[in-house]
């Protein structure tokens, strides 16, 4: 992020200012409030609102939930639950981290018996993303509390969601998640600059004993029933003008089962295209493997939103990033966190405000690069993308007629 943000969007943000004290913009803080629960599917939560990015959202779960020598187990799949639990620990929390598989998400099954070894409870909270950027990795958030539960601990299941919560499938009171953040920039389709934080019932429960709190971060001040204390202090007014839009093409317009299904329609002509690109051609290049491959080995644990790809030796992702930009105006994600390949990797994002023309676009300015660069690829990774989309498109047509018939 930040990812493409719709043309209403920002005209919904381009109008002078007005009061912040009552009025209109009260009415948008509490109606953004109440639908970021729907959004999260959070009904027994209570969301604030953070003039900050994701990291600040990570501050604020931190500073409301622990106390200075409490414990966080830390779900590696990539470098953002990694960052989250290094801010942890530079605010006094001690942090463990749990290795994750190899180039893939969060095993339920070591959350579960390293809980299990926690025989005192010292582990205070779990913190892991759903989906983790630099990698591409997606983890299994149910399975997690499943496994939470299994061990009979009460440690806390503390969810990133910057990536996830409006792209694709969340649940959060269903899947006893105890605290979710997300940011603006990302499936919101708002300008970066805001940061949500939803807390459940547990999460509220142990923010009267945190003493990480400060006023601009802590829940209890925010509660407060002054308007200014949604923010502590002035309100982001024209970021907030760009969410309520953002919110109802999301929910009204679209609808989120809506947003959710086209997000995995794209994401899956992504990742067809990269298994053609990826699957060695013995008829073009009989001697040499093909230059892609996938950094997530189990295609399980693949995200909906960002596909991270590997490049190998004699291949140069640099170059392909520069022409892609140069020739193309196609901005490719760099690697973060140490996820590449001999000849480095780059990331194709879909989140947000993504169509499968827009994918289509991308996908071909990479393949067209590629072969530009004489990459050693196999099969026709447009066509491919193009094949899964039209099944998503056929199907999708027969969900409909069937709603019609049966109405």
């Amino acid at each position: 992020g930040p990812t493409g943000i719709p043309d209403v969007v920002l005209q919904a943000m381009h109008r002078p200012a007005v009061d912040i004290y009552g009025g209109e913009l009260e009415e948008i803080t509490h109606s953004a409030l109440d639908d970021l629960k729907i959004l999260a599917r959070a009904p027994s939560a209570r969301s604030y609102l953070y003039i900050a990015n994701g990291h600040g959202g990570w501050e604020a779960a931190i500073a409301n939930i622990f106390s200075r020598g409490d414990k966080a187990l830390v779900l590696e799949s990539g470098r953002f639950a990694v960052g989250w639990g290094e801010q942890a620990k530079a605010m006094g929390v001690e942090v463990e981290v749990l290795p994750g598989r190899e180039r893939g998400g969060v095993d339920p099954s070591a959350v579960e018996a390293r809980l299990k070894a926690d025989a005192g409870g010292t582990i205070k909270a779990v913190l892991v993303a759903q989906i983790d950027t630099a990698s591409g990795s997606w983890s299994d958030i149910p399975a997690i509390r499943a496994a939470i539960d299994a061990a009979g601990h009460a440690a806390l299941l503390l969810v990133d969601g910057v990536a996830s919560v409006g792209c694709v499938p969340y649940e959060m009171d269903a899947w006893g998640v105890d605290l979710t953040l997300t940011a603006s920039q990302k499936g919101l389709m708002t300008p970066p600059g805001l940061a949500v934080i939803l807390a459940g019932p547990r999460a509220l429960e142990a923010n009267k004993t945190a003493d990480l709190r400060t006023l601009y971060w802590d829940w209890g001040f925010r509660d407060g029933p002054l308007h200014y204390q949604k923010y502590c202090g002035t309100p982001p007014v024209h970021l907030l003008f760009g969410l309520r839009r953002a919110l109802d093409l999301l929910m009204k317009e679209e609808g989120l089962e809506a947003v959710w299904s086209r997000h995995r329609a794209i994401a899956e002509a992504v990742r067809a295209a990269a298994s053609a690109w990826a699957t060695p051609s013995a008829a073009a290049r009989p001697s040499s493997p093909s230059a892609i491959e996938f950094n997530i080995l189990d295609a399980a644990a693949r995200s909906d939103t960002v596909t991270a790809l590997r490049v190998a030796e004699g291949s140069d992702a640099d170059a392909l990033r520069a022409l892609t930009k140069t020739a193309c105006g196609v901005t490719l994600g760099t690697p973060i966190g140490g996820f590449v390949g001999p000849g480095g990797a780059f990331r194709i994002a879909h989140m947000g405000h993504v169509s499968a023309a827009s994918i289509m676009g991308v996908l071909g300015a990479v393949e067209a690069a590629m072969r530009a660069l004489d990459w050693p690829i196999g099969g026709e990774g447009l066509s491919a993308a193009a094949e899964r989309l039209a099944a998503a498109i056929s199907n999708a047509a027969t969900e409909r007629d069937q709603g019609q018939c049966c109405s």
